[in-house]
C-alpha cells in the first residue's frame, strides 16, 4: 500500500509546538497499516520537524532558548536580510534540524516511543500555516484481520 498527499498545520507563534495529534487527525489511513513507514516532510525553509520530549513543555522551551542563542537575529555576517530579521536564522535552524521526519507505523499507530512526539519548529514570528507531503508505506491488515473503520 501506498499513500501520499498533502496536509496542514495551523499557523503557530515562534517556538516548538507539539504537533503529534494535529497531524494523526489528519491521517486516518494509519489505522489500515499494520506494518509499514511514514514520511513527513515539511514544504518550507523556515520552520522544521523533530521528534523529541512529548510530556514537559519545558522542553520545548528550553531548546528555543539555546537556539535563539546559538542563531542569534541580526548577525553581522548575514547577507539574505530582505525578508526580515527572522528570516536568515529560520533558514539556518530548518537546515540545522531538518525538514523530514520518518517513522515506523505498527498496528495502525505510530510507533513512538513513551515519551516522544513530533514537533513543529516554527523559526518565523509569522509563519504562517505549514504544509506537508505524507508518504505512507504499508502493508496494510488483511480484510479479515482488520481491526477499525
Amino acid at each position: 500500500m501506498w499513500l501520499a498527499r498533502q496536509l496542514s498545520l495551523r499557523p503557530r507563534a515562534r517556538g516548538f509546538h507539539l504537533v503529534t495529534e494535529e497531524l494523526v487527525q489528519q491521517l486516518p489511513e494509519l489505522r489500515r497499516v499494520r506494518v509499514g513507514l511514514v514520511q513527513l516532510h515539511l514544504l518550507h525553509t523556515s520552520a522544521s520537524l523533530t521528534l523529541n520530549e512529548n510530556c514537559d513543555p519545558d522542553v520545548r522551551h528550553d531548546l528555543a532558548a539555546f537556539l535563539t542563542r546559538l542563531v542569534p537575529e541580526n548577525a553581522p555576517y548575514y547577507r539574505h536580510v530582505l525578508e526580515g530579521a527572522d528570516d536568515m536564522p529560520a533558514h539556518i535552524l530548518a537546515s540545522l534540524l531538518g525538514v523530514s521526519v520518518m517513522l515506523p507505523i505498527s498496528e495502525g499507530r505510530l510507533a513512538l516511543g513513551t515519551w516522544q512526539g513530533i514537533w513543529l519548529g516554527e523559526h518565523r514570528q509569522a509563519g504562517g500555516a505549514r504544509r506537508l507531503q505524507v508518504t505512507i508505506q504499508g502493508e496494510p491488515y488483511q480484510a479479515s484481520a482488520w481491526p477499525g473503520p
